[in-house]
């Protein structure tokens, strides 16, 4: 039976918080090439938080132009700003360790959009900023914890997963906790319910 929600991620954290919150959804993995259409975006001076939204729109509207008229598409996108300037997933170890680096003793925010579309066009979008500081860190503890998590934290903007050791990371933390992990969640559940798609 095809599901009213179609999440268009590939992402299993996103697909797991969905999940956990008891909803019914069909994953549809977006064929967008991120990476030029992000170069493109910054290129032409598109600010982080916008660079977050523009990206999860469009994940939504590839998967929603295949998708069935009463079929919500749920895209998103996680944008890190480090000093206004964006940092992407690390290519391999050594990038994980510069952005560790580069991120230590500073604080960044992490920028997590989700636009829905219905039949092929967005009807609502989100984006949640979280503050995070991370607190001093030595070149020892980086290569320990990198030891520890790679190649794990790979697949992780600011090679960190806060659910696991990268909690360590920190020493503030302002924001939603879901966002963090890649979805405004709180706003996506609260749209569904006035939907009437969630029960009250």
């Amino acid at each position: 039976m095809t599901s009213t929600l179609v999440l268009a991620s590939g992402s299993t954290i996103r697909a797991e918080m969905l999940t956990n919150a008891g909803l019914s959804f069909d994953v549809v993995k977006p064929r967008v090439d991120e990476e030029a259409l992000k170069a493109a975006l910054l290129a032409e001076g598109t600010k982080p938080r916008d660079l977050a939204d523009a990206l999860a729109e469009m994940k939504a509207q590839r998967v929603a132009m295949k998708a069935r008229p009463e079929q919500l598409v749920i895209g998103s996108d996680q944008v890190l700003e480090i000093e206004g300037e964006v940092l992407s997933k690390p290519a391999d170890r050594d990038e994980a360790a510069a952005h560790l680096r580069r991120l230590s003793g500073k604080p960044h925010m992490l920028h997590s959009a989700a636009v829905i579309f219905e039949d092929n066009r967005p009807v609502w979008r989100a984006v949640s900023t979280v503050r995070l500081r991370v607190r001093d860190l030595s070149d020892s503890y980086i290569k320990s914890y990198l030891d520890r998590n790679w190649p794990e934290v790979g697949y992780c903007v600011g090679a960190y997963q806060v659910e696991a050791e990268g909690i360590r990371l920190f020493s503030r933390i302002d924001g939603e906790y879901f966002a963090i992990l890649g979805l405004p969640l709180l706003d996506l559940l609260n749209y569904l319910t006035v939907r009437g798609l969630i029960e009250t």
